[in-house]
């Protein structure tokens, strides 16, 4: 497999900020209070706040947010639109060079590693994979079932099986035939691009980490789970049915969305679908912490330190290339 990597340096040619957390951390406060103080416009970072329509289920920036203060890259891309992270890497360099161009300061906010990683390190190149080999992939979902399929996975690559949820086919199908098409799993790949990509830290680039503990970050996990469904999390998917988007989609088999699909199936209580949604979240918040703490350039702050962290940007600011 060729492993040539795209990299970006032309997005650090000026200082860059990054925030990264997870789920229900307190990003878009934050960002919106830094925004204002350093002149910054907002590039959001976050797989699921790219689509239209899906705005409960993805916590995206109000409107009222999203007029205070410049947004990109959020309610872009129609759910049935294929998104890949050389595309937001594309999107995101030029979006950094825009708001360059303006005289104000990029700050990208969100959960999502992959995307992260892709802009400041590049892409590996995966394979192409055989569209016989995807047809019989998704041959042996309809006659073998999801689960057998997801059972499968755990015994051939254990790794990648533990950052996919079962009912994400998606994900499922894609490790799955990353494996049958190159003999190596996924998570291989991924592991050695981030070991060849580390630790150096990148010119003009500040990475701020936010972390609470989760004694105290899972019951805001629950209480955004709970202002969901009161928002109104059943009817936008009732709405994303009717505009004919399937739940097979990517992005309808994401946190939120899937538990809701499922229950208008038919298949879990909405009691059961609630608690589900929860709990799924707070596993998901898990993996994206470890995924961001593996990384030695993150400085890593409570959300409420707020001056500690302006603190930072100033030195920062005052010795990046402007």
């Amino acid at each position: 497999m060729n492993n040539t990597r795209t990299t970006s340096p032309e997005a650090f040619s000026h200082p860059v900020l990054f925030m990264a957390g997870p789920t229900a951390i307190g990003k878009t406060e934050l960002s919106l209070t830094i925004a204002d103080k350093f002149d910054c416009e907002i590039i959001g970072v976050d797989s699921m706040q790219i689509y239209r329509y899906m705005d409960i289920g993805t916590a995206k920036p109000s409107p009222i947010e999203r007029g205070r203060v410049p947004h990109h890259l959020i309610d872009y891309v129609l759910p049935d639109e294929d998104y890949s992270v050389s595309r937001f890497i594309h999107d995101c360099r030029r979006a950094i060079g825009q708001i360059h161009e303006r005289g104000r300061l990029p700050l990208l906010v969100g959960g999502t590693g992959l995307y992260f990683a892709g802009l400041e390190r590049g892409l590996f190149a995966m394979p192409t994979i055989d569209p016989a080999l995807r047809q019989s992939l998704q041959q042996e979902l309809q006659s073998r079932g999801r689960e057998v399929l997801y059972d499968e996975l755990r015994t051939v690559d254990p790794s990648s099986a533990s950052r996919i949820h079962p009912n994400d086919t998606y994900r499922l199908l894609r490790a799955l035939e990353i494996l049958r098409a190159t003999g190596k799993p996924w998570s291989a790949y991924l592991a050695e691009h981030q070991g060849t990509q580390r630790p150096c830290p990148v010119p003009n680039l500040l990475k701020i980490g936010l972390h609470r503990e989760r004694t105290e970050l899972y019951p805001r996990i629950d209480r955004r789970v709970t202002a969901m469904v009161e928002a109104g999390l059943l009817s936008e998917v009732k709405e994303l049915l009717k505009r004919g988007y399937s739940k097979a989609l990517p992005p309808m088999q994401s946190l939120g969305y899937r538990h809701m699909a499922t229950y208008l199936d038919g298949q879990w209580t909405w009691e059961r679908a609630v608690e589900l949604l929860a709990r799924d979240t707070r596993h998901y918040a898990k993996r994206q912490m470890t995924w961001f703490h593996a990384d030695p350039n993150i400085t890593w702050y409570h959300p409420c330190q707020t001056e500690a962290i302006c603190s930072a940007i100033r030195a920062f600011l005052a010795t990046a290339n402007t």
